[in-house]
């Protein structure tokens, strides 16, 4: 993968700027309430962590014929995410919106009456079962008027508002959570400097040792002992890995400064990250540089499971 500086798209530029600011968290929740003709309308908006956006609509009837329009009003903010929409009206006791069906409660008793006194079943719960029968109780369809849905519209922009807000200050934790691990997964690279140093004269070291314990010491052609272990220190060289390794990270944090919808973009980044580690730890052949790519892996653990609550 090659690094590059986060670019702004056009698709990116389309959107709207508080999209563009920074990273925003996946979990959300915004509520508005206000009044919607002679009641009191709540709107709820919910997220969760999710690939896609799955986003569930619940409405009072009055407002079911415009769900389409409701669901595109939401969709364009929330982007991503298991989601909830949910509008409903505060009980009102003083204005019962529900009809008593007298005629269908009276035949189903009327049906009813006889087989429980044929029976001896009794009728004391007769009457509570009648009502949750069909058709027993029915709620009249209000149309809303254009009024009514203006109001709504500015109600859910309202609890929008607020749920990118709970968005954005849960982003603020995640980026200063993912740029903790980030350095330290530069500060644990940075500590190989000393370690790889000591390594090569390591190795240097305990081959001439043992060629010479093998062999007369007049006999090593020094010329030709310095291109074997040349060549062999090269096979274990990971100054490529860690330049790449360097360019990833900031990369990373690159991606962060420009915010909007990075989660997948920073996924894909960690991924790359992790091949560098890893083949660190298959170069490593030092228990001091295996323990720094043990502990960079643990970082990364971390930051992949933090990119997953990211938008």
């Amino acid at each position: 993968m090659r690094a590059m500086g986060a670019k702004c798209t056009p698709e990116a530029a389309a959107r709207p700027a508080y999209l563009r600011s920074m990273i925003r968290s996946m979990t959300g929740f915004g509520k508005a309430s206000g009044p919607v003709g002679d009641r009191l309308l709540s709107v709820e908006v919910r997220s969760l962590n999710g690939k896609q956006l799955d986003l569930g609509v619940r409405t009072p009837s009055a407002f079911r014929d415009r769900e389409i329009e409701l669901r595109r009003r939401c969709s364009g903010a929330i982007l991503r995410g298991k989601s909830d929409l949910t509008l409903s009206f505060e009980a009102d006791a003083g204005e019962l919106r529900a009809d008593v069906n007298r005629p269908v409660i009276e035949a189903y008793l009327d049906r009813l009456l006889p087989l429980a006194a044929a029976r001896d079943l009794g009728t004391a719960g007769l009457l509570p079962a009648v009502l949750r029968l069909p058709d027993a109780i029915s709620t009249p369809r209000e149309a809303a008027t254009e009024a009514e849905w203006n109001a709504v519209t500015a109600l859910c922009d309202a609890a929008l508002t607020a749920f990118d807000a709970f968005r954005l200050q849960e982003g603020a934790v995640l980026d200063r959570d993912l740029r903790s691990h980030i350095a330290a997964i530069s500060a644990l690279e940075t500590d190989l400097d000393g370690l790889l140093a000591a390594r090569h004269a390591r190795i240097l070291s305990r081959i001439r040792t043992n060629l010479e314990e093998a062999i007369d010491r007049s006999r090593i052609d020094e010329n030709r002992f310095e291109q074997e272990v040349l060549f062999y220190l090269e096979k274990m060289d990971v100054s490529e890995e860690r330049v790449r390794l360097k360019a990833h990270c900031t990369y990373f944090l690159e991606t962060l400064d420009a915010g909007g919808e990075a989660g997948k973009p920073l996924g894909f980044i960690a991924q790359e990250i992790g091949r560098e580690i890893n083949t660190l730890g298959s170069k490593a052949n030092d228990a001091e540089i295996q323990r720094r790519v043990v502990r960079m892996k643990d970082e990364l653990e971390k930051i992949k499971e933090q990119v997953l609550n990211v938008l």
